[in-house]
Formats: C-alpha cells, sequence, structure tokens
C-alpha cells in the first residue's frame, strides 16, 4: 500500500526570513497559486497580526486566492505567559486569518524556557496545551511545531516528550519535530525518532534547517521512520542556511522512495515553480541545484555525450522531463564529436561524422577555447561559427572602421562622456554613425545599432540584457586578454555571444557583432 507524504510549504513565512527575500504581499499571492498548481497540499501564507504585510495577505487571500489543492495556513505562537487565552493578540491574529488549519510553535528545549521564555517548566507546558485547546476549541485543524525538538531531546528527554504529550492533550492533530538550528545529522534523526515514537502515540512531521547542509537528507530519514508530514521551502530559501529544499525533497520522495506526495504528474510542473519563486525573490536562480537547476542535467565531457547519446541512463539519474527540466549538451573544449553533432543538430545543420568538416571544426573550437574563447554560455557565437566554416554564413554587413573614445572632466560630479563612430556597408552601400553613451561598449553598441537600423529594422527589438567580463591572464595586468559574454534577446528568445582579445573594446564589438548577426540570421532562411 502506497504511502502518502504531506508537504507542508513554508517559502512565504520562514522563507522570508531570508537575508535576501522579501516578497510583496502581491508577491505572495503569486507565489501561492503557483504552488496551488503544483499540488502542495499546505501552504503557511504568514503570522498574522505580527506585521501589516501578512495580516493584509491574508485579508486578500479570503477575497482573491481560489485554491484548488492546497489548504492555507496561518502560522503564530502558544499565547504570551502574561496574558490570558482571549485577550492574547496571537492567538486572536491566528483565529482572524480566516483559515481552517492553523500551525503554532512552542518552545521544547529547556534552555529557551528558562531563558527565553523566562518560565518555569511547567508553565511552559500548561502554555501549550491550553493555546492548541483553544484554537481546537474554535474549530481549527491544528498542527504543533515543536521548536529547537532535537536539542531540547538531547538536553532533556523527559522534558522534551512532556512537550509533545502536553501538545497531543491539547488536541493537536499533528506534531511537527523541528531542527531549528540545523544541526542535526540523519543518523540522529531516525534514532531520537524512533524513541519518540515508542513513547509518543501521535502523527509526526519533520521541519528541518540546512545549517550543517543535510536538511533534505534529515527529512527524507524522518519520513524513513514513519513521519507523515514535511515541512520546507521552495529552493531551499529561509534563515541563515536555509531550509529542507522542497525542490529536492519532493522528487527524492516519489521517484526514489516510492511514496506519494504531490503526485508524478504535477511532478513536471517543478522548474517552472522554482524559477518563478526565484523569479519573484529577486535572486538569481542556483543553476546547479539538484533536479531543477539549469545545469543539473548538462554534459560537457565528450566520453559522457557519447555515451549519453546511446543511452541517457549512462550518465543522468532520471529524465529530466520527470521534474520540468531539460537536457543540456555543453560546448567546451572537452567536447568530443558525439557533442559537436549533437549540437549542430540542434542548430538544424547536418553535419556527419566522417566529412571532413567536423573534424576541422572540432579542432577549431578546441583551439579558440585554449585562446580564452567560452561556448558553455555563449552557443549563439558557435552556430555562427559552425556557418562560417562550412560555408553556410553570409555576412550581413562589412566593417571600415570604428573609433571610441572618452572624455573626462576633472572637476567633480561630471560624468564622462563616451563617443563612438563607426563606418560599415551594406550590400555596397556605405554607412556612418556616431553615438554618446554613458560607458565605451555603451557607445558603440549605439552606434552600431544606428548605422544598421535603417537596413535592418529589426534590430530594434534586440535588448542587451546581461554583459560580463571575464580577466584571462592576470599576470598581464592592463594588458591582459578578456572574455565578454554578453546576453541578448527579443520577444521570442534569448541568446548568448562572446568575444575574446587583450583590448576589451574589441571583446566587447565582436560579442556584439555575433549578437546581431544571430538576430538577423534567426528572421532569415537560415533558421
Amino acid at each position: 500500500m502506497t504511502r502518502y507524504i504531506q508537504i507542508y510549504d513554508t517559502t512565504l513565512r520562514d522563507g522570508t526570513q531570508s537575508e535576501d527575500v522579501a516578497f510583496s504581499v502581491e508577491d505572495k499571492l503569486l507565489v501561492a497559486e503557483k504552488l496551488d498548481g503544483l499540488g502542495i497540499h499546505y501552504i503557511e501564507g504568514g503570522w498574522p497580526g505580527s506585521n501589516p504585510k501578512d495580516s493584509e495577505f491574508f485579508e486578500r487571500a479570503r477575497k482573491e486566492l481560489k485554491l484548488r489543492k492546497s489548504r492555507l495556513t496561518a502560522f503564530g505562537s502558544t499565547r504570551r505567559a502574561d496574558l490570558n487565552l482571549e485577550s492574547d493578540p496571537i492567538l486572536k491574529g491566528l483565529l482572524s486569518a480566516g483559515t481552517k488549519t492553523v500551525c503554532i510553535f512552542g518552545k521544547s528545549w529547556d534552555l529557551h524556557v528558562k531563558i527565553a521564555l523566562g518560565i518555569p517548566l511547567r508553565e511552559n507546558l500548561q502554555l501549550i496545551q491550553e493555546s492548541v485547546n483553544y484554537l481546537k476549541k474554535n474549530k481549527k485543524e491544528v498542527f504543533f511545531d515543536a521548536e529547537h525538538f532535537f536539542d531540547g531531546f538531547k538536553a532533556d528527554k523527559k522534558y522534551a516528550l512532556e512537550v509533545l504529550s502536553s501538545a497531543l492533550k491539547g488536541g493537536a492533530d499533528l506534531l511537527v519535530l523541528c531542527d531549528t538550528n540545523g544541526g542535526t545529522l540523519p543518523s540522529e534523526i531516525s534514532g531520537i525518532l524512533k524513541q519518540v515514537q515508542q513513547k509518543i502515540r501521535g502523527k509526526f512531521g519533520i521541519h528541518c534547517h540546512n545549517d550543517s547542509g543535510v536538511g533534505v537528507a534529515n527529512s527524507l530519514a524522518a519520513v524513513r521512520e514513519g513521519a507523515i508530514q514535511v515541512q520546507g521551502t521552495i529552493n531551499g530559501i529561509g534563515e541563515r542556511c536555509g531550509n529542507a529544499n522542497l525542490c529536492s525533497v519532493i522528487p527524492n520522495l516519489e521517484l526514489k522512495m516510492g511514496l506519494k506526495s504531490i503526485g508524478r504528474a504535477r511532478l513536471s510542473r517543478l522548474k517552472s515553480v522554482s524559477q518563478f519563486v526565484d523569479e519573484m525573490a529577486n535572486r538569481a536562480p542556483d543553476g546547479h541545484q539538484a533536479y531543477v537547476g539549469d545545469s543539473a542535467f548538462a554534459h560537457k565531457g565528450g566520453v559522457h555525450v557519447h555515451a549519453m547519446l546511446k543511452d541517457a541512463r549512462t550518465y543522468e539519474h532520471i529524465d529530466p522531463l520527470k521534474v520540468g527540466n531539460e537536457r543540456k549538451i555543453v560546448l567546451s573544449e572537452l567536447s568530443g564529436l558525439s557533442t559537436l553533432l549533437h549540437k549542430s543538430k540542434e542548430f538544424g545543420i547536418d553535419l556527419k561524422k566522417e566529412d571532413p568538416r567536423t573534424k576541422s571544426l572540432l579542432a577549431k573550437l578546441k583551439e579558440m577555447e585554449n585562446e580564452g574563447f567560452q561556448f558553455e554560455g555563449a552557443e549563439a557565437s558557435f552556430e555562427i561559427l559552425i556557418r562560417k566554416e562550412i560555408g553556410l554564413y553570409a555576412p550581413h554587413f562589412a566593417l571600415h572602421s570604428f573609433k571610441v573614445t572618452d572624455e573626462i572632466s576633472g572637476q567633480q560630479n561630471i560624468q564622462p562622456v563616451s563617443r563612438a563612430e563607426i563606418s560599415l556597408a551594406v550590400d555596397g552601400r556605405e554607412e556612418t554613425a556616431a553615438a554618446t553613451g554613458v560607458g565605451p561598449v555603451h557607445a558603440l553598441d549605439r552606434a552600431l545599432r544606428q548605422a544598421l537600423e535603417r537596413f535592418y529594422p529589426a534590430l530594434k527589438e534586440v535588448r542587451l540584457l546581461d554583459y560580463k567580463v571575464r580577466v584571462l591572464t592576470t599576470a598581464k595586468g592592463t594588458a591582459a586578454t578578456v572574455r565578454v559574454l554578453l546576453e541578448c534577446g527579443d520577444h521570442e528568445k534569448h541568446w548568448g555571444t562572446v568575444g575574446v582579445s587583450e583590448n576589451i573594446i574589441q571583446a566587447s564589438y565582436k560579442a556584439l557583432v555575433d549578437s546581431i548577426d544571430y538576430k538577423l540570421m534567426k528572421d532569415s532562411s537560415f533558421l
């Protein structure tokens, strides 16, 4: 019989405690909709009453959110020791949120009770039981987060178990054991959970932080011992080193452990949700994140690629499509013929292994990478290279010359002025242009576009999205070779190009020209 594991997402509450994450109310509503589409069972929306943003979120959620699969949950704590149940603002906030489920935390480590709360141990047990019971009387499903449980169990086993018993006496529907400091290892999680289940007859969940790098492993260890709920965040965001990463937990449960959580059909939405949360949080996605990272199924070595193209199982632990990802064959100095043939096929170019041009191309690739070119993020430049080498390239213009100057005033607060002049020909027609910019590369880009847009109006659609410079030969100081990587895009797609030179303006120009060439090729009959 298949075991079902509840997924409890706390991205909108615990995740926002990460120092680099701040969601607006609108962001939180949009993320909640995405989590619902993924099939998350419980979405912790925040702590109502603790701040205006969370209060507004729950107010708007009641009116605007139409969740189909998920149950919105409000988070809070047990009542304050100096207040009664009816007057406690925390419990009032939980009830005002209007959710059917609430999750409250209480101290399970005697150290925290004595120092953080400053109350007798017995009084803490009373707070827990009364708070849970009060919420149950108000018709709520109640989850109890036993904060710092594993540290508390190791310090005073008897008291930590009394905390769980008090929550159960109050009527808690689920006891969530929290590794709040993230310092427990998987073997300890398993051992402690076994002991707990011998003493406490309840249902258990797990909430792990990642301070020891084992948040996911700890969560899976708890599931193996009988936990029915895993709490975590999308992309593992959270305070300090983050929370257990649901983007790893969920596929591990479904694909590795044979358990059911959101269901395999929804797994294909996992990467898009991961990217959406990063976008809302204004974070750069971790390309090397398991399952959902852009590099999670990227293959670079020629031997690997050769085997992969015969049978993907040789170097992939799952089919990337199952989690909404895709296989990537990366071009590099490690590439072999298999990689080159595969990439050429992607470009719509029919190269054969025995074709002399194929081996010539591979040698050219390795020679250029030795000079400093890198095509991993610049596949547009690589496609242009292939077309040039095999005679499928038609130049869109011919450069005569360009000049870039910088004028810097000695006066304070006067911005430097960069100016670029360019002379070129399109189908024999001469064209010159000049432009200014906030820097020499910006000025050159504007002058190049100005000269070409009369002939190719579609270039007005192209936007420069990213510009990176890497110094390759640091021993040469300011005469070092540099590599420029550009990312450009239009209304349909993005593409990357590369230029290398000892002159940063020349390297930038090479990458700019490739980006323009690629756009014009894409709009022509080539692609």
